[in-house]
């Protein structure tokens, strides 16, 4: 199995973490062992890594790519979502450092057979991150409702034409069920004006990443989670974060920034009165993105954005 995946932000991502060679860090989105490696090399005997993945696949190649490192290294195949409860089964109640990447992996989207991608016309519609969940996009597709349909390409797709690209969907279901990425992109395409598509991109690209985004509950399970996961930090931990969607990338913005200053009192209070104390501090003031280089040598990492929030010390 050939897992190829360059991670992006890798030198940003592992400064800003300031590892401490004894320290206990989690990557919760292994993939190929990129960030990991950069990680597992930075600590000695003393340290720890656990790094979690939900997909089989990312967890068979990394814990090949990791063996050099396995007296400091526990994987764990598993949601980062269920991060807490993995790590008091590892008997760890707080870590140094915690590592999202949370961007497709470059083998999942070049796989025809995990249905990632729009790009291969008999690729089924599947697009699970974690294999042995059971529903998978084909099911998405042919068995919500037309308004539902239009809700999720419209808020996670952010497409225009949302409306009649469901519309679309709807009456081509009708007559037979959907089940190749041909074929939906074939539907997409009679729902969207040509001369736009001459213009704005694939156009079953904003449709296929929404229906990814629903289907492995992608923004439910990052609002849900990072809050604990902030609290799993030591004093003086951080915390990093890669989005590629401007919806994933508002939500931890907006959460970094309500824990540096989670005063809720009026403007025009001298004081605060709301008792509500920093969790820490928003290392980055800006996304950190990536450079010219690293765009040229691979596109994919063209909207990627990194978040840092800092542990508030004692």
């Amino acid at each position: 199995m050939e897992f190829n995946h360059k991670s992006v932000l890798l030198r940003e991502a592992i400064e800003y973490l300031h590892i401490r060679p004894d320290g206990i860090y989690v990557d919760g989105t292994l993939g190929g062992a990129g960030h990991s490696t950069e990680i597992a090399k930075r600590l000695t005997e003393g340290g720890r890594l656990i790094g979690m993945d939900q997909d089989a696949d990312a967890i068979h190649v990394s814990s090949r790519r990791l063996e050099p490192y396995r007296d400091r290294v526990t994987i764990v195949h598993d949601n980062y979502c269920n991060m807490g409860e993995a790590l008091r089964s590892l008997g760890v109640k707080q870590v140094d450092g915690i590592l999202l990447d949370l961007g497709v992996s470059s083998f999942q989207l070049d796989t025809p057979e995990r249905g990632f991608t729009y790009r291969e016309e008999h690729a089924p519609l599947d697009m699970r991150m974690d294999k042995r969940q059971k529903q998978t996009a084909e099911d998405i597709i042919n068995e919500y409702s037309e308004r539902e349909l239009f809700r999720i390409i419209r808020d996670y797709g952010e497409d225009r034409f949302a409306k009649n690209i469901a519309k679309h969907i709807a009456a081509a279901r009708e007559k037979k069920r959907i089940t190749t990425a041909g074929e939906l992109t074939e539907i997409i395409r009679g729902a969207i004006p040509k001369k736009v598509q001459a213009t704005g991109g694939h156009p079953a690209k904003r449709t296929f990443q929404a229906v990814r985004i629903e289907l492995n509950r992608e923004l439910e399970a990052l609002e849900n989670t990072l809050d604990h996961m902030t609290e799993l930090l030591n004093a003086g931990g951080r915390f990093c974060v890669i989005t590629f969607h401007s919806l994933e990338d508002r939500i931890v913005k907006t959460r970094f920034r309500t824990y540096e200053n989670p005063c809720t009192c009026p403007k025009d209070f001298p004081v605060c009165v709301c008792g509500k104390i920093s969790k820490g501090i928003c290392i980055t003031r800006k996304p950190v993105l990536p450079s010219k280089e690293e765009i040229e040598e691979n596109t994919r990492a063209k909207s990627a954005k990194l978040r840092v929030f800092e542990k508030e010390r004692e």
